[in-house]
């Protein structure tokens, strides 16, 4: 199985996703309803959520065409997405949110799941280790660049 494949399959999806997501505060009085978001929320909330959802899929969209995948921000997508589910979780388990709302985020967990499972794999990959130390090598030594 290519590890890199799954992870530019998954990145992909991750981005249409978010673009879900995205229409769901766009439109919170109907599609945002469905997937149990509370309302009614004043629009500037809803706005800011959907430009903030539509940032991270774009990201991944441009993270997916990368010819090298940047660990880093893979981390940092997981942490969000993993972060995303265990607010939703916990609104759930303290009855503030419908369970359908568990429903709509569980592609966040899934997603998370993903990503820690490629990141572990290209820690332990020795190609990927040298390619990452090769690289911060050769930040380090370019010169300075002037303006």
């Amino acid at each position: 199985m290519d590890r890199n494949h799954v992870m530019r399959s998954a990145l992909w999806a991750s981005a249409v996703y978010n673009l879900g997501g995205t229409l769901l505060f766009v439109f919170p009085s109907s599609l945002g309803r469905l997937a149990g978001l509370p309302a009614p929320v004043p629009r500037v909330y809803t706005a800011l959520l959907a430009v903030f959802v539509a940032l991270f899929g774009g990201a991944y969209a441009w993270l997916a065409r990368q010819p090298r995948i940047d660990r880093p921000l893979v981390a940092m997508a997981a942490l969000g997405k993993a972060g995303v589910f265990a607010v939703i979780l916990v609104s759930w388990l303290l009855g503030e949110v419908p369970g359908r709302g568990v429903l709509a985020v569980s592609g966040d967990v899934v997603f998370a799941a993903v990503f820690a499972w490629w990141l572990l794999g290209a820690m332990a990959d020795p190609a990927e280790a040298e390619a990452s130390r090769a690289a911060r090598r050769g930040a380090r030594a370019a010169p300075p660049t002037q303006a």
